[in-house]
Parts: C-alpha cells; sequence; structure tokens
C-alpha cells in the first residue's frame, strides 16, 4: 500500500512539474509577445518622427524654393530691363517686304472626286451551271447578262455624274483660285503704292508707315505701352512724334523675397530707392534709343533726315492735379549723328543726356517734366495718332494691326507674344509663350479678321499645325463667330475659338481698344467678304454636293439600333414654338423657304440625315430641334422601346464625321420623341442641348407642343 501511495505521489508532482512549466512557457511567451510590441511601437515612433523631420524639411525646403523662384523672376525683370536697348538691337527690324503676301493658292484637291468609278468586272458575270438543262443553263447565262448590263450601265451613269461634278467642282476652283490670287496680287499692289507715296514723301504715309513700324515692332517688351501720336515735316524730312513710355511701376518694387523659418512666413525684401529711381531713369533713357532706332533701321527708302521723340507718361500732372501726358524725355537727332552711335556699348542716360544733346527728367518717378524739343502740333500738318483716342473698328482695322493687337492682348494676359512674318509663317500669326512652369507651353495662334462665321476647315487646319510644330495648344482669334461643327471639332483637343464678342470682352478687360462696327455684337454678313477657305471635295453624293462653293453647312446623321422605322425631323423655332409650318422640316416638307435646313440622303452608317447652314438660319430663330417619330405606315403598333445607342453623328460639307452626340433611348408606350435642339448663344454661336422628352400620341402630339395644328 505504501508504495501505491508513493507512487501517486510521484504522478502527481511530476503533474504539477509540467503545469509548472507550462505556466512559464506562457508567461514567456507573453514577455516575447510584450517585447516584440513595445519593439514594434519604438520603431514605429522614430519612424513617425523621421517622417516628420521628413516632411518639415520637405515643406522648408518647399517654400524656400517658392521664394527663390520668385526672387529669381525678380532678377529676370530687371535683368530684362537692364538689357532692353541691347536686346531690341537684336531684333529684326521693320521692313516693308514683310507685308507681301506670296502669289500661291492652295492646290486644287478633288478628293473623292477624282477617283474614277469601277466598272464592273465580267468575268464576274459568268453562269457556272447549276441547271440541268440547255435551256435553264441559256436562262442562267441571260440573267447574268441583264445583271451585268443593269451594272455597267449603272457605273456609266455614276462616272459622268462624277465627271460632271468634277467640272462643276474645278470652274468653282478656278474662280476661287483667280480672286484669291487678285485679292493677294492688289495687296501686294497696295504695298508697292504705299513705297511709291513713301518715297515721295507724303506726309500721311510717312507717319501711318512709321507708326506702324514703332508699334509693331518685336523689341518691345511684355506690358509696354504703344501709343504714338506724330507728324511729318516734309520741308525738313523730319518725323516728330510723341511716344509713351512704360510708367514707374515697370522696375519691380521688391528686390527678392525671404522665407522665415521661425514664423512660417514670406518677407518681401525692397528694392533700395535710389537702385530703383536710377533703373528707372536708365529704362527711359533706352526705350527713347530704342524707339529712334527701330524708326531709322525701317527707314529702307531714306525718307528720315532727322527725328524729334518725346517719350511721355500718362499720368496725374502735379503741377495741375489733372490727368495727361506729362513729357519725361526728348530727343531730336539727325541720321548720321545717330548712326555714329554704338549703341551696344553706350551708357543709355549718358549717351541720351551728353552724346546726343537730349533731355531726360532728373526725377521721372515724381513726374517731374521737360520741355518738348518739338511737338507734332507745331509741324503745322496733320498729326496721326494711334492708340488712343475713338476705339478702332476691328473690322476695318489694318490686318497687320488687328495681328499687333490680338498680341499685345495676349501680352496683356501675362504671356510672351509677338506677331510672326508675313511669309513662311506656317499659318501662325502671333507666337505666343505661357510661362507658367506646369500648364505653359508654346501656343500659335490665328488671326482672322472675318465678317462670316468661320469655316470648321479653318479649325481643322489650325490642329494640323498646332501637331505639326509641336504647340502646346491653338488659339483661333475672329471677328465673326464659330458653328456648332468648329465647337464640336474643337472639344477635347488643345484649341480655344474666341469670337467677335468675346475678343472685344477680353480687349476691354485688359485696357485695350476695339469695337465690331457700331457695336460689340457680332459683325453684320452683308458687308465685304473675307478671304475664302477653300472647302473639302463633294464626296460624289447627290445632296453632299449642293450649294456653292464657299458654302460651309454641317451635316447631321442619325444612328440607332434596332429594327424600328422612324422618321426624322427638323423644327426651326423661336423659344418652344416654330416659325411656322414651312419651317417644320419633314417628309413632306423637305427644305425650309431660305434652304438653310433641308433632308438628304444619308452618308454611310447613317440611317438619316438632315443638312444644315446654321448662318442661313432665319435671325428671328434662336433654335433648331431635331425630332423622331415611329413611322405608323411601316410599323403601325411599335413604339420606341427597341430605340437604343442612338445618336448624331455630326459631319462636315465633305461627309467627314466631326463628333458623334449622344441622344436619350427610348422608352416603351412612346411613339414620338425629342432627341435634342442646337441653340443660339448670345454671342451668335450655336449650342448643342439633349432632349429626351417622349409622346405616346406619335408625331402629331409631338408637333403640337411647337405650336403647330394638325388637321
Amino acid at each position: 500500500m505504501g508504495r501505491r501511495s508513493g507512487g501517486l505521489i510521484s504522478s502527481w508532482a511530476e503533474a504539477q512539474r509540467q503545469q509548472q512549466r507550462q505556466r512559464e512557457a506562457q508567461q514567456l511567451a507573453v514577455l516575447r509577445q510584450q517585447r516584440e510590441h513595445d519593439r514594434r511601437q519604438r520603431e514605429h515612433a522614430r519612424d513617425m518622427a523621421r517622417m516628420h523631420r521628413e516632411q518639415r524639411a520637405a515643406y522648408r525646403s518647399r517654400r524656400e524654393q517658392e521664394v527663390l523662384l520668385r526672387t529669381q523672376e525678380l532678377d529676370a525683370q530687371v535683368a530684362a530691363l537692364e538689357g532692353l536697348l541691347a536686346e531690341g538691337c537684336a531684333a529684326a527690324p521693320f521692313s516693308t517686304e514683310t507685308l507681301r503676301r506670296e502669289e500661291t493658292v492652295e492646290p486644287f484637291a478633288p478628293g473623292a472626286l477624282a477617283q474614277p468609278v469601277v466598272m464592273p468586272d465580267p468575268s464576274r458575270y459568268q453562269s457556272h451551271g447549276g441547271a440541268w438543262t440547255a435551256a435553264g443553263r441559256a436562262q442562267a447565262q441571260q440573267e447574268a447578262r441583264a445583271r451585268y448590263e443593269h451594272d455597267w450601265y449603272a457605273a456609266q451613269a455614276a462616272e459622268s455624274r462624277r465627271l460632271a461634278d468634277l467640272e462643276t467642282y474645278r470652274r468653282q476652283y478656278d474662280a476661287w483660285a483667280s480672286a484669291r490670287l487678285a485679292e493677294i496680287r492688289t495687296h501686294n499692289a497696295g504695298i508697292t503704292e504705299m513705297v511709291r507715296a513713301l518715297r515721295a514723301d507724303e506726309p500721311d504715309t510717312v507717319v501711318e508707315y512709321f507708326s506702324a513700324a514703332l508699334c509693331a515692332s518685336a523689341a518691345w517688351p511684355d506690358g509696354f505701352p504703344r501709343q504714338v501720336s506724330a507728324a511729318y515735316d516734309r520741308a525738313a524730312r523730319q518725323l516728330v512724334l510723341d511716344w509713351e513710355l512704360p510708367a514707374y511701376q515697370a522696375v519691380p518694387e521688391a528686390k527678392g523675397v525671404r522665407y522665415l523659418v521661425g514664423t512660417d512666413q514670406e518677407k518681401v525684401v525692397p528694392r533700395p530707392v535710389a537702385q530703383r529711381r536710377a533703373l528707372y531713369r536708365d529704362v527711359l533713357a533706352q526705350s527713347v534709343l530704342l524707339a529712334v532706332r527701330e524708326l531709322y533701321a525701317a527707314d529702307e527708302p531714306g525718307v528720315l533726315d532727322g527725328v524729334v521723340l518725346n517719350g511721355f507718361v500718362d499720368d496725374v500732372d502735379p503741377a495741375t492735379g489733372r490727368a495727361g501726358r506729362i513729357v519725361v524725355a526728348s530727343l531730336s537727332v539727325g541720321r548720321a549723328d545717330f548712326q555714329a552711335v554704338n549703341l551696344a556699348l553706350v551708357s543709355a542716360v549718358d549717351c541720351l543726356t551728353g552724346g546726343l544733346g537730349g533731355h531726360l527728367s532728373a526725377r521721372p518717378d515724381q513726374r517731374a517734366a521737360v520741355r518738348p524739343l518739338r511737338s507734332p502740333a507745331q509741324v503745322g500738318s496733320g498729326v496721326v495718332s494711334h492708340g488712343d483716342g475713338e476705339e478702332p473698328d476691328l473690322l476695318a482695322m489694318d490686318p497687320i494691326a488687328f495681328e499687333g493687337l490680338v498680341a499685345e492682348l495676349f501680352r496683356a494676359r501675362g504671356f510672351q507674344a509677338m506677331t510672326t512674318q508675313r511669309s513662311n509663317d506656317g499659318g501662325v500669326d502671333v507666337d505666343a509663350v505661357d510661362p507658367d512652369p506646369i500648364s505653359g507651353g508654346k501656343i500659335f495662334v490665328q488671326v482672322k479678321r472675318y465678317r462670316r462665321t468661320v469655316p470648321v476647315a479653318a479649325v481643322r487646319e489650325l490642329f494640323g499645325t498646332v501637331q505639326a510644330g509641336g504647340a502646346n495648344k491653338g488659339v483661333l482669334v475672329t471677328t465673326s463667330g464659330f458653328g456648332p461643327g468648329a465647337y464640336t471639332f474643337a472639344n477635347g483637343k488643345p484649341l480655344t475659338l474666341v469670337s467677335g464678342a468675346e475678343l472685344v470682352e477680353l480687349l476691354h478687360t485688359h485696357g485695350l481698344r476695339g469695337r465690331l462696327g457700331d457695336g460689340t455684337g457680332p459683325a453684320p454678313s452683308a458687308a465685304a467678304a473675307p478671304e475664302p477657305d477653300v472647302p473639302d471635295a463633294s464626296d460624289g453624293s447627290d445632296d453632299a454636293g449642293e450649294g456653292h462653293f464657299d458654302e460651309d453647312f454641317n451635316v447631321l446623321g442619325m444612328s440607332w439600333r434596332g429594327g424600328v422605322a422612324l422618321d426624322v425631323c427638323a423644327l426651326v423655332c423661336t423659344g418652344g414654338r416654330v416659325l411656322g409650318d414651312e419651317h417644320f422640316v419633314f417628309f413632306n416638307n423637305h427644305a425650309t423657304p431660305e434652304g438653310s435646313v433641308r433632308m438628304m440622303r444619308s452618308f454611310a452608317g447613317d440611317r438619316a440625315a438632315i443638312r444644315v447652314d446654321f448662318d442661313r438660319l432665319p435671325a428671328s430663330a434662336d433654335r433648331l430641334v431635331l425630332v423622331a417619330a415611329i413611322d405608323p405606315e411601316v410599323d403601325p403598333e411599335a413604339d420606341l422601346a427597341s430605340f437604343t445607342d442612338a445618336g448624331i453623328r455630326l459631319r462636315d460639307a465633305s461627309g467627314a464625321e466631326l463628333d458623334r452626340l449622344v441622344v436619350s433611348d427610348g422608352r416603351p408606350g412612346e411613339t414620338a420623341l425629342v432627341l435634342g435642339s442646337f441653340r443660339r448663344r448670345a454671342s451668335g454661336d450655336w449650342d448643342f442641348v439633349l432632349g429626351g422628352k417622349g409622346y405616346t400620341g406619335g408625331l402629331e402630339e409631338l408637333v403640337g407642343d411647337f405650336g403647330i395644328e394638325v388637321a
């Protein structure tokens, strides 16, 4: 018994030891987990501290970089002002040759009309048996022969139509090309006449030419004014002019920017007053010398023996308290004396006041004036002013001056911009650069002084120029407007379209002047037509080639899924009311009275098509509504439930697809649907607005909502 009891105690003790070891192992595991957790916590804290340090360092570096860039920009502005004369002298001078146009026109491009219709191949119409009797085989051969003859005559007829259309297109092109060449030759003849008048010392021509040369010069930095009043003394062969100089604000008030780490603030370091005043006087002296240099450099005919230039600023005269011109510099210099000066090496102030004997205000920042050596009003002949007075009519403005105005607008908006040479410009009138380091880049600007709507072809041409020239963006500026086809083509592309009304608004916003005719609205279309654009050739279809050579119309092609038969119609409306029954275009009325909207045969891929000339829509119309309805004769029991994946293909006159406009699907029980409407904006352009309203009463109920009474 005792031995058994000892065995039980031994087993019990062993069990206790096992349990103790398990508890100790569990405690050790818990301790290891706690230590691992603590270690990870410490590592996380170190990581967070390091991340915060790195974030603070990155934030500080970013702020320091920002202030460094701003300081560098200020330094660059000052460097540009200090090198104004040297940089300006390196620019190409204004020349009469740059005003001439090359006597070239776009080549004849008939497109699909140049491709002959393929005649049927007789070998494809041979009968290859299949009949058991001689009579059957003879009948099969006769049927094959009949099919061949039918297709051959159809192809011959199509080829005859193609040749007739090609001849018509050729005559239209020849007429356009002759008119274009005549216009270019007239322009060049005008330049020749201007040169003759310059050589004859005709005062008006001399003043206009040199004023344009000074204003159009590429030597002036962005933001510099270009206002001039001039007169020509024919007896002395002397040009006398008042030329606006930059204001004191042209010299940056700040010298730099510092970042204060302790307060997380930026501190502007002011430029010393003495330094700013000295730089401003130097800028005025450089501007006067550069203006005289530009005048003599542009004097190819040798008209000028002397120039008197009075540099003024538009400000409040401290002597009278009234706004006016304050002359702060004046110089009278002959050609020989001026050409003897090496402008690349002179000190501008010393050259103006000492070497050439001119006058320069000692304190121009305080508007201290000097006495003009001679004013335009003292010449005795008529004084011509540019840049002040009545707002110029953009429609009547010289094309060169208009391009210069657009370039000035871009400069006023903070861009670097200059007009291009008249030849070999690749269709670009103004080269602009957006200096923004993120969103900026090269910009190609085309300027079209039009009175009618700019055609889609011009927008496509600009897009091609942007792609070929590697520009970031293209801008087309016009005095007229754009049709929906142009806006649709530009949508999603790096293109911006600026209509005439928008241009006038931009000019006024940035302190520039310009008007369209008697007002700021769209120009009337009855005035002289602009340079025409060569349209794409027709593809040979009966309707696509209709109209005049210079027409710019759009084709609205409808497509949808489902076997439902539909009638697609159009209503020309004012508000929600059709202009009249004759302006409801459908299967029984194929066109409006003026022909602006008409049904046409659809292009491949479309199930219905309507041709629209937005420029010819009645002036009282403000929307064109497109609708679709079940054809009750074909599908009397059908509804629009299967009318799905519907859209409008917007095409140009040649049939090329410009964009697709998605419209709403049909719904069960409805038999008519408003697809959408083109609506005229205040600027005269058109936007597409999606429809979607359905009708259960078919086309009769729908048109009743638009004011048409159905008997």
